[in-house]
């Protein structure tokens, strides 16, 4: 299996792309295109519910991982490994709740947007590897934590 290109010694390509792909997303937000009428309006319902249950969840990460947080694969020198809160669940929780939070305000308002969430999500989860081998090579007890909770983004699936 080929290895994942870091993107710069500290993974910047790799927000530099994020980044790219939640602003397109907002601009189709914005400009459209459309849900037809016909599909709107339980999609106005479901939408916010996933956006609001990824806030929960990237709040709730980014909250436990304090000043560690970073948008950089790379781990910050004085950042420590977390194990508790939603890590326990997945390894990168604030991937899923982005995910979720953006392909919940993307069903409400754009199929297109939600495309390129799918995109973003895809982005994601190659950025997860690299920040795994960063993770392993910054914290000898990384192997430890990926036997213990194996999903990296979605339990029971990835």
């Amino acid at each position: 299996m080929n290895e994942v290109p870091s993107l710069g010694a500290r993974g910047g390509g790799w927000v530099v792309i994020q980044f790219a792909l939640m602003a397109a997303i907002l601009v189709v937000w914005i400009l459209g295109p459309r849900w037809p009428s016909a599909a709107s309006w339980p999609l106005i319902v479901v939408g916010p519910a996933l956006a609001l249950t990824g806030v929960m969840i990237a709040v709730a990460a980014g909250r436990v991982l304090g000043s560690g947080l970073t948008p950089y694969p790379r781990p910050p020198r004085s950042g420590l490994l977390i194990e508790g809160g939603p890590y326990r669940i997945v390894r990168h929780p604030f991937y899923a709740g982005g995910t979720l939070f953006l392909a919940g305000l993307s069903v409400a308002f754009s199929p297109a947007a939600l495309a390129l969430t799918a995109g973003l999500a895809v982005v994601w989860a190659l950025k997860a590897q690299v920040e795994e081998r960063f993770l392993r090579a910054a914290y000898p007890e990384y192997g430890d934590y990926c036997e213990r909770t194996r999903y990296r983004l979605l339990p029971y699936v990835y």
